[in-house]
Protein backbone atom coordinates (compact mmCIF):
# COMPACT_ATOMS: atom_id res chain seq x y z
CA UNK A 1 0.00 0.00 0.00
CA UNK A 2 2.99 2.28 0.45
CA UNK A 3 2.75 2.75 -3.29
CA UNK A 4 -0.82 3.33 -4.49
CA UNK A 5 -1.06 0.23 -6.66
CA UNK A 6 0.45 -2.42 -4.37
CA UNK A 7 -2.01 -5.09 -3.21
CA UNK A 8 -2.06 -5.67 0.55
CA UNK A 9 -4.20 -8.79 0.29
CA UNK A 10 -1.51 -10.38 -1.89
CA UNK A 11 1.10 -10.05 0.85
CA UNK A 12 -0.79 -10.00 4.16
CA UNK A 13 -3.66 -11.92 5.72
CA UNK A 14 -6.90 -10.07 5.05
CA UNK A 15 -8.98 -9.92 8.22
CA UNK A 16 -11.86 -8.34 6.27
CA UNK A 17 -12.55 -6.04 9.21
CA UNK A 18 -14.33 -3.42 7.15
CA UNK A 19 -14.93 0.08 8.46
CA UNK A 20 -17.28 1.87 6.06
CA UNK A 21 -17.27 4.98 8.25
CA UNK A 22 -13.69 5.65 7.13
CA UNK A 23 -14.89 5.88 3.53
CA UNK A 24 -17.55 8.45 4.43
CA UNK A 25 -15.34 10.69 6.56
CA UNK A 26 -15.13 14.23 5.26
CA UNK A 27 -11.42 14.01 4.38
CA UNK A 28 -11.90 10.80 2.41
CA UNK A 29 -14.88 12.18 0.51
CA UNK A 30 -12.95 15.38 -0.26
CA UNK A 31 -10.05 13.38 -1.72
CA UNK A 32 -12.42 11.26 -3.80
CA UNK A 33 -14.15 14.41 -5.03
CA UNK A 34 -10.74 15.78 -6.00
CA UNK A 35 -10.00 12.55 -7.92
CA UNK A 36 -13.28 12.94 -9.81
CA UNK A 37 -12.53 16.61 -10.52
CA UNK A 38 -9.07 15.76 -11.90
CA UNK A 39 -10.67 13.14 -14.16
CA UNK A 40 -13.14 15.72 -15.49
CA UNK A 41 -10.32 18.19 -16.14
CA UNK A 42 -8.32 15.56 -18.02
CA UNK A 43 -11.39 14.69 -20.04
CA UNK A 44 -11.87 18.36 -20.97
CA UNK A 45 -8.21 18.69 -21.96
CA UNK A 46 -8.62 15.59 -24.12
CA UNK A 47 -11.28 17.45 -26.12
CA UNK A 48 -8.68 19.98 -27.24
CA UNK A 49 -5.68 17.68 -27.65
CA UNK A 50 -6.09 13.92 -27.40
CA UNK A 51 -2.51 12.88 -28.13
CA UNK A 52 0.11 12.58 -30.84
CA UNK A 53 0.75 10.08 -33.60
CA UNK A 54 3.66 7.74 -32.87
CA UNK A 55 4.28 5.65 -35.96
CA UNK A 56 6.27 2.80 -34.46
CA UNK A 57 3.72 2.33 -31.69
CA UNK A 58 0.79 2.57 -34.11
CA UNK A 59 2.40 -0.17 -36.21
CA UNK A 60 2.02 -2.51 -33.21
CA UNK A 61 -1.80 -2.21 -33.26
CA UNK A 62 -2.43 -5.44 -35.24
CA UNK A 63 -0.48 -7.37 -32.60
CA UNK A 64 -2.36 -6.08 -29.55
CA UNK A 65 -4.75 -9.08 -29.38
CA UNK A 66 -1.63 -11.26 -29.30
CA UNK A 67 -0.14 -9.07 -26.56
CA UNK A 68 -3.32 -9.38 -24.49
CA UNK A 69 -3.36 -13.16 -24.92
CA UNK A 70 0.29 -13.52 -23.91
CA UNK A 71 -0.07 -11.26 -20.88
CA UNK A 72 -3.01 -13.39 -19.76
CA UNK A 73 -1.27 -16.71 -20.45
CA UNK A 74 1.97 -15.80 -18.67
CA UNK A 75 0.08 -14.36 -15.71
CA UNK A 76 -2.09 -17.47 -15.31
CA UNK A 77 0.84 -19.91 -15.59
CA UNK A 78 2.98 -17.77 -13.29
CA UNK A 79 0.26 -17.61 -10.65
CA UNK A 80 -0.41 -21.33 -10.91
CA UNK A 81 3.30 -22.15 -10.56
CA UNK A 82 3.29 -20.17 -7.31
CA UNK A 83 0.20 -22.03 -6.09
CA UNK A 84 -2.32 -19.23 -6.64
CA UNK A 85 -5.67 -18.93 -8.39
CA UNK A 86 -6.11 -15.70 -10.38
CA UNK A 87 -4.20 -13.66 -7.77
CA UNK A 88 -1.73 -14.14 -4.89
CA UNK A 89 -4.67 -13.60 -2.51
CA UNK A 90 -6.17 -16.99 -3.45
CA UNK A 91 -4.08 -20.01 -2.42
CA UNK A 92 -4.82 -23.26 -4.22
CA UNK A 93 -5.04 -26.34 -2.04
CA UNK A 94 -3.91 -29.86 -2.96
CA UNK A 95 -7.47 -31.19 -3.10
CA UNK A 96 -10.07 -31.88 -5.77
CA UNK A 97 -11.25 -28.26 -5.89
CA UNK A 98 -7.69 -26.97 -6.16
CA UNK A 99 -6.84 -29.40 -8.96
CA UNK A 100 -9.97 -28.48 -10.93
CA UNK A 101 -9.35 -24.76 -10.54
CA UNK A 102 -5.74 -25.24 -11.59
CA UNK A 103 -6.90 -27.16 -14.65
CA UNK A 104 -9.15 -24.24 -15.62
CA UNK A 105 -6.13 -21.94 -15.51
CA UNK A 106 -3.96 -24.32 -17.55
CA UNK A 107 -6.53 -24.82 -20.31
CA UNK A 108 -7.21 -21.08 -20.48
CA UNK A 109 -3.50 -20.27 -20.61
CA UNK A 110 -2.86 -22.76 -23.42
CA UNK A 111 -5.73 -21.36 -25.47
CA UNK A 112 -4.50 -17.82 -24.96
CA UNK A 113 -0.83 -18.53 -25.64
CA UNK A 114 -1.45 -20.51 -28.84
CA UNK A 115 -4.51 -18.66 -30.07
CA UNK A 116 -6.14 -22.04 -30.70
CA UNK A 117 -9.86 -21.75 -29.95
CA UNK A 118 -9.01 -18.44 -28.30
CA UNK A 119 -12.61 -17.30 -27.93
CA UNK A 120 -13.66 -20.48 -26.04
CA UNK A 121 -10.59 -19.93 -23.85
CA UNK A 122 -11.82 -16.38 -23.19
CA UNK A 123 -15.24 -17.75 -22.20
CA UNK A 124 -13.52 -20.19 -19.85
CA UNK A 125 -11.61 -17.31 -18.25
CA UNK A 126 -14.89 -15.46 -17.75
CA UNK A 127 -16.36 -18.59 -16.13
CA UNK A 128 -13.27 -18.87 -13.91
CA UNK A 129 -14.56 -15.93 -11.87
CA UNK A 130 -17.89 -17.39 -10.70
CA UNK A 131 -16.23 -20.80 -10.29
CA UNK A 132 -13.57 -19.26 -8.07
CA UNK A 133 -16.19 -17.50 -5.97
CA UNK A 134 -17.46 -20.88 -4.84
CA UNK A 135 -14.04 -21.58 -3.31
CA UNK A 136 -12.69 -18.16 -2.30
CA UNK A 137 -15.73 -15.91 -1.96
CA UNK A 138 -16.82 -12.86 -3.90
CA UNK A 139 -14.32 -10.26 -2.70
CA UNK A 140 -10.98 -11.75 -3.85
CA UNK A 141 -12.39 -12.67 -7.27
CA UNK A 142 -14.10 -9.31 -7.73
CA UNK A 143 -10.73 -7.62 -7.35
CA UNK A 144 -9.60 -9.42 -10.52
CA UNK A 145 -12.31 -7.99 -12.72
CA UNK A 146 -9.47 -6.71 -14.90
CA UNK A 147 -9.20 -10.28 -16.22
CA UNK A 148 -12.81 -10.03 -17.38
CA UNK A 149 -11.94 -7.00 -19.51
CA UNK A 150 -9.08 -8.78 -21.24
CA UNK A 151 -11.24 -11.84 -21.88
CA UNK A 152 -14.00 -9.69 -23.41
CA UNK A 153 -11.35 -7.91 -25.50
CA UNK A 154 -10.31 -11.25 -27.02
CA UNK A 155 -13.96 -12.20 -27.58
CA UNK A 156 -14.69 -9.00 -29.51
CA UNK A 157 -11.38 -8.24 -31.19
CA UNK A 158 -10.55 -11.88 -31.87
CA UNK A 159 -7.22 -13.63 -31.31
CA UNK A 160 -5.48 -11.51 -33.94
CA UNK A 161 -2.18 -12.18 -35.61
CA UNK A 162 0.22 -14.89 -34.45
CA UNK A 163 -2.68 -17.14 -33.49
CA UNK A 164 -3.51 -20.69 -34.52
CA UNK A 165 -7.09 -19.61 -35.20
CA UNK A 166 -5.91 -17.11 -37.82
CA UNK A 167 -3.48 -19.56 -39.39
CA UNK A 168 -6.16 -22.23 -39.79
CA UNK A 169 -8.64 -19.77 -41.24
CA UNK A 170 -11.10 -19.82 -38.35
CA UNK A 171 -10.90 -16.03 -38.02
CA UNK A 172 -9.75 -13.21 -40.25
CA UNK A 173 -7.21 -10.46 -39.73
CA UNK A 174 -9.15 -7.26 -39.00
CA UNK A 175 -6.19 -5.02 -39.87
CA UNK A 176 -5.28 -4.07 -43.41
CA UNK A 177 -2.13 -2.52 -44.84
CA UNK A 178 -0.58 0.11 -42.61
CA UNK A 179 -2.50 -1.20 -39.57
CA UNK A 180 -5.72 0.35 -40.92
CA UNK A 181 -9.23 -0.91 -40.20
CA UNK A 182 -12.45 -0.85 -42.18
CA UNK A 183 -15.47 0.77 -40.42
CA UNK A 184 -17.03 -2.51 -39.12
CA UNK A 185 -13.69 -3.58 -37.64
CA UNK A 186 -13.13 -0.14 -36.15
CA UNK A 187 -16.51 -0.44 -34.44
CA UNK A 188 -15.52 -3.81 -32.97
CA UNK A 189 -12.22 -2.45 -31.70
CA UNK A 190 -14.03 0.46 -30.06
CA UNK A 191 -16.19 -2.00 -28.12
CA UNK A 192 -13.18 -4.16 -27.23
CA UNK A 193 -11.11 -1.30 -25.81
CA UNK A 194 -14.14 0.03 -23.92
CA UNK A 195 -14.49 -3.30 -22.08
CA UNK A 196 -10.76 -3.36 -21.45
CA UNK A 197 -10.44 0.08 -19.92
CA UNK A 198 -13.64 -0.12 -17.86
CA UNK A 199 -12.64 -3.46 -16.34
CA UNK A 200 -9.06 -2.37 -15.61
CA UNK A 201 -10.17 0.90 -14.04
CA UNK A 202 -12.95 -0.75 -12.04
CA UNK A 203 -10.46 -3.30 -10.68
CA UNK A 204 -8.24 -0.50 -9.36
CA UNK A 205 -11.21 1.20 -7.69
CA UNK A 206 -12.40 -2.04 -6.11
CA UNK A 207 -8.91 -2.77 -4.79
CA UNK A 208 -8.67 0.75 -3.35
CA UNK A 209 -11.95 0.20 -1.53
CA UNK A 210 -11.29 -3.34 -0.30
CA UNK A 211 -7.70 -2.78 0.81
CA UNK A 212 -7.65 0.84 1.96
CA UNK A 213 -10.78 2.95 2.08
CA UNK A 214 -13.11 0.46 3.78
CA UNK A 215 -10.41 -1.61 5.47
CA UNK A 216 -7.92 0.90 6.92
CA UNK A 217 -6.71 -1.60 9.53
CA UNK A 218 -5.39 -3.83 6.75
CA UNK A 219 -3.47 -0.89 5.28
CA UNK A 220 -2.05 -0.01 8.71
CA UNK A 221 -0.96 -3.60 9.33
CA UNK A 222 0.68 -3.69 5.94
CA UNK A 223 2.60 -0.48 6.62
CA UNK A 224 3.66 -1.78 10.02
CA UNK A 225 5.15 -4.85 8.32
CA UNK A 226 6.69 -2.76 5.51
CA UNK A 227 7.66 0.63 7.00
CA UNK A 228 9.95 1.45 4.08
CA UNK A 229 6.86 1.76 1.88
CA UNK A 230 5.53 4.75 3.80
CA UNK A 231 6.62 7.13 1.06
CA UNK A 232 5.53 10.24 2.97
CA UNK A 233 8.02 9.49 5.73
CA UNK A 234 10.74 8.75 3.18
CA UNK A 235 10.42 12.22 1.66
CA UNK A 236 9.93 14.01 4.97
CA UNK A 237 6.20 14.76 4.82
CA UNK A 238 4.42 14.84 8.23
CA UNK A 239 1.72 12.38 7.17
CA UNK A 240 0.61 9.63 9.53
CA UNK A 241 0.02 6.07 8.39
CA UNK A 242 -3.76 6.40 8.43
CA UNK A 243 -3.75 9.60 6.39
CA UNK A 244 -1.23 8.08 4.02
CA UNK A 245 -3.52 5.09 3.52
CA UNK A 246 -6.40 7.46 2.81
CA UNK A 247 -4.30 9.38 0.26
CA UNK A 248 -2.96 6.22 -1.41
CA UNK A 249 -6.45 4.79 -1.78
CA UNK A 250 -7.70 8.02 -3.31
CA UNK A 251 -4.81 8.07 -5.79
CA UNK A 252 -5.65 4.51 -6.76
CA UNK A 253 -9.27 5.55 -7.34
CA UNK A 254 -7.96 8.42 -9.48
CA UNK A 255 -5.93 6.01 -11.63
CA UNK A 256 -9.02 3.84 -12.00
CA UNK A 257 -11.23 6.76 -13.04
CA UNK A 258 -8.63 7.95 -15.54
CA UNK A 259 -8.38 4.50 -17.12
CA UNK A 260 -12.17 4.25 -17.36
CA UNK A 261 -12.32 7.70 -18.91
CA UNK A 262 -9.65 6.76 -21.46
CA UNK A 263 -8.80 10.45 -21.89
CA UNK A 264 -5.22 11.37 -22.83
CA UNK A 265 -4.34 7.65 -22.98
CA UNK A 266 -0.67 8.14 -23.80
CA UNK A 267 0.01 10.50 -20.91
CA UNK A 268 -2.09 8.59 -18.39
CA UNK A 269 -0.45 5.24 -19.18
CA UNK A 270 3.04 6.72 -18.90
CA UNK A 271 2.24 8.41 -15.58
CA UNK A 272 0.42 5.42 -14.08
CA UNK A 273 3.21 3.14 -15.26
CA UNK A 274 5.66 4.70 -12.79
CA UNK A 275 4.03 3.41 -9.55
CA UNK A 276 2.93 0.18 -11.22
CA UNK A 277 6.50 -0.65 -12.12
CA UNK A 278 7.99 0.69 -8.87
CA UNK A 279 6.13 -1.93 -6.86
CA UNK A 280 8.07 -4.67 -8.67
CA UNK A 281 11.21 -3.59 -6.81
CA UNK A 282 9.56 -4.37 -3.48
CA UNK A 283 7.40 -7.41 -4.24
CA UNK A 284 9.07 -9.15 -7.17
CA UNK A 285 7.54 -12.10 -8.96
CA UNK A 286 4.21 -12.18 -7.11
CA UNK A 287 3.55 -8.57 -8.04
CA UNK A 288 4.70 -9.10 -11.62
CA UNK A 289 2.47 -12.05 -12.44
CA UNK A 290 -0.46 -10.47 -10.63
CA UNK A 291 -0.16 -7.18 -12.48
CA UNK A 292 0.54 -8.57 -15.95
CA UNK A 293 -3.12 -8.26 -17.04
CA UNK A 294 -3.12 -4.58 -16.06
CA UNK A 295 0.17 -4.09 -17.90
CA UNK A 296 -1.47 -5.65 -20.96
CA UNK A 297 -4.43 -3.28 -20.74
CA UNK A 298 -2.14 -0.28 -20.37
CA UNK A 299 -0.07 -1.40 -23.37
CA UNK A 300 -3.19 -1.57 -25.54
CA UNK A 301 -4.25 1.91 -24.41
CA UNK A 302 -0.78 3.28 -25.18
CA UNK A 303 -0.72 1.75 -28.66
CA UNK A 304 -4.33 2.70 -29.43
CA UNK A 305 -3.62 6.24 -28.20
CA UNK A 306 -0.68 6.52 -30.60
CA UNK A 307 -2.70 5.39 -33.64
CA UNK A 308 -4.38 8.16 -35.68
CA UNK A 309 -7.38 5.97 -36.52
CA UNK A 310 -7.75 4.13 -33.22
CA UNK A 311 -6.98 6.92 -30.77
CA UNK A 312 -10.56 8.11 -30.42
CA UNK A 313 -11.72 4.58 -29.58
CA UNK A 314 -9.55 4.76 -26.46
CA UNK A 315 -11.79 7.40 -24.89
CA UNK A 316 -15.13 7.27 -26.70
CA UNK A 317 -18.24 5.83 -25.03
CA UNK A 318 -20.43 5.58 -28.10
CA UNK A 319 -19.84 4.32 -31.61
CA UNK A 320 -16.43 4.29 -33.24
CA UNK A 321 -15.19 7.47 -34.90
CA UNK A 322 -15.30 7.88 -38.65
CA UNK A 323 -12.16 7.05 -40.58
CA UNK A 324 -9.81 9.99 -41.14
CA UNK A 325 -10.35 11.95 -44.37
CA UNK A 326 -8.52 10.43 -47.26
CA UNK A 327 -8.56 6.92 -45.83
CA UNK A 328 -9.91 4.32 -48.28
CA UNK A 329 -12.69 3.27 -45.90
CA UNK A 330 -13.86 6.84 -45.24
Amino acid sequence: MGLPVAHETWFTDNAEDYDWSFLFEGTTLALLAAALAVTVVVRVLNHFRDGVDVGWLAAMAPYMPFAVRIHLAVSLIGLLSLGFYLSPAMDLQADIAGILLGAVMVVTAIGMATGFHARPAAWLLIAAGPIGMLEFGVGPVLQRIDLLGLAVFVLIAGPGRWSADLERGAVRDRFGAGARLAPPDLEAMAKAILALRVAAGTALIIVALYEKLVNPDLALDFLAENPDLQVAHQIGLPLGDLEFARLAGSIEVLFGLLLISGALPQAIVLIAGIPFNATLWFFGVDELVGHLPVYGAMLVLLVWGSHPQLRATAYRWGSAPRSPPGHPSA
